[in-house]
């Protein structure tokens, strides 16, 4: 049975539609499809370059996304907990360097749900803890360098062994849920090349499966308003670091438990004829980065290192990529924190 705060907290949880773009579900406040915009930038040597701007989000970045469909997992569990099948609202818990968190728990405190656990690095900012921990969150620290934490070891280390860890694939698919959204919104653009920041991965995971789906199965997606004939040769092209003094921190992972990206996998998409030839994991080298911020910043666009790996991407490459084709950078956005 749900209280009555959980009875109310669960008549504020409305989910429009999973996928009907005339109702859609984010933001929350005010939905919309497209959430966010995208529009054409200036970019040296290249005449249609655009630019989808996650940072239009409330916390700042596209981790807004992934916050609300934890609100809609809470609606799940409330539902479970008025038919008597749990006995109380399970706690959440991430592996983060604050972005997520940030995002997840600015929502979680709004609609009144528990406080989410965070495992973050001992090495990180120390404003970052601060404003965690201002915003309700438990923060644990550990070393994060050293070995690779699955599930179990996140949930142990953040006391919360009967909650769920959201860091992972592992409790339902993040890949589906996550950014399913977002994703429609980045191939409806028909761009010949998709340049995304790769962290985690699950953007980019997201993006690729999104597109086998439209490619695949015999029923489109009422969100998906590109030509097929296009998404069928597109390059997604993710822009990564395995340089632990990067700028781009929140692309650096020496242990990556999961993410389902591997060369196997993008090589049968390219294969089979499901993506284009140029789509792959690149290593993003800083120099290319600080070019692409000079960029960023001389047209207003509010981003950080990490968030703009993509331009940086396409500046490195830059002669391998026609000068003419329609380009589009994802901007992951930048942290607004208090």
């Amino acid at each position: 049975m749900l209280t009555e705060k959980e009875e109310q907290i669960l008549d504020s949880i409305i989910v429009a539609s999973e996928n009907d773009p005339n109702k859609p579900e984010f933001p929350p406040e005010a939905p919309k499809f497209p959430a966010t915009p995208t529009y054409k930038i200036e970019v040296p040597g290249f005449s249609d370059v655009w630019l989808k701007d996650e940072s239009h989000n409330k916390t700042g970045t596209h981790k807004d996304r992934m916050a609300w469909e934890m609100i809609v997992t809470y609606k799940d569990f409330l539902l479970s907990k008025k038919a008597g099948k749990i006995d109380r609202l399970p706690t959440l818990s991430i592996l983060s360097s604050g972005s997520a968190a940030l995002a997840i728990q600015t929502k979680l405190k709004q609609y009144g749900l528990p406080d989410l656990h965070v495992l973050t690095d001992v090495q990180t900012e120390p404003h970052i803890i601060e404003n965690l921990r201002k915003l309700g969150c438990e923060v644990f620290l550990e070393n994060l360098n050293n070995k690779t934490f699955d599930w179990k070891e996140i949930l142990r280390l953040t006391n919360n062994e009967e909650g769920f860890d959201i860091t992972s694939n592992e409790a339902y698919d993040p890949t589906v849920r996550f950014y399913d959204w977002l994703s429609y919104e980045i191939i409806n653009s028909d761009a010949d090349y998709i340049f995304v920041p790769f962290g985690t991965g699950q953007l980019y995971e997201n993006v690729m499966n999104i597109i086998k789906k439209e490619l695949s199965y015999h029923i489109k997606d009422p969100r998906f308003m590109g030509h097929l004939e296009v998404l069928q040769n597109t390059s997604v092209l993710g822009a990564t670091t395995t340089n632990s003094k990067s700028k781009a921190d929140k692309l650096y992972a020496p242990f990556l438990p999961f993410a389902n990206y591997s060369k196997q996998w993008i090589k049968f998409y390219r294969a089979t004829g499901l993506t284009g030839s140029m789509s792959q994991v690149y290593n993003l080298e800083d120099s290319y980065l600080d070019e692409a911020m000079k960029i960023a910043d001389g047209q207003g666009i509010s981003c950080e290192p990490s968030g703009i790996a993509g331009l940086g991407l396409l500046l490195q490459i830059q002669d391998q990529i026609p000068k003419d084709k329609k380009i589009l950078i994802v901007n992951t956005g930048k942290t607004k924190w208090l």
